[in-house]
């Protein structure tokens, strides 16, 4: 086995690891804040595996969409309906939570310096570009596509509704 072989085994069973504790995380946190946070760890844990996969756009993809904006929205919704208090809890959950997201992302890093070693930027990624995965998305995924799109408005139109039936003073 070489070293390449050996660090992408590794690469992968730590994003896997870290994957199964954002899961775990979710569903075990009364704290829908907390929850919501495992569930960041968990797609940046996903767009390790789409690296170790050699998806880079998917990779970057995954934390922009998900991490990013559906993430802002989740603690958006969760925020303004302020189901529950605020719960004293020690900074040592968040200490950990906060090293391990940075220990993922410096795995992230470590990978993609380590796959552009050597290699010259133009030209090395000919099936990684954006328009055959728009093609394929607009022809043989166009269902699933529009599905999502329902789902995310009947999600908005949900979260809509139980918002308007709070009494604010």
């Amino acid at each position: 086995m070489t070293f390449d072989s050996i660090f992408q085994i590794a690469f992968f069973w730590f994003f896997a690891i870290l994957g199964i504790a954002g899961g775990i995380g979710l569903i075990t946190q009364k704290n829908p804040v907390m929850a919501a946070l495992s569930l960041i760890l968990n797609f940046f844990s996903i767009a390790g595996l789409y690296l170790s996969l050699q998806a880079e756009f998917l990779a970057v993809i995954q934390i922009l969409v998900y991490a990013g904006a559906i993430m802002v929205l989740f603690l958006f919704v969760i925020m303004l309906l302020n189901m529950q208090d605020e719960q004293n809890q020690q900074f040592d959950v968040m200490k950990g939570l906060a090293f391990l997201l940075g220990l993922g992302f410096f795995g992230e890093l470590l990978f993609v310096f380590n796959s552009f070693m050597g290699k010259s930027v133009s030209g090395a990624f000919p099936l990684g570009k954006v328009e055959p995965i728009g093609m394929q998305m607009m022809t043989n995924y166009l269902f699933p596509f529009e599905m999502i799109s329902v789902v995310l408005l009947a999600a908005l139109i949900g979260a809509i509704i139980i918002a308007k039936k709070h009494s604010y003073k």
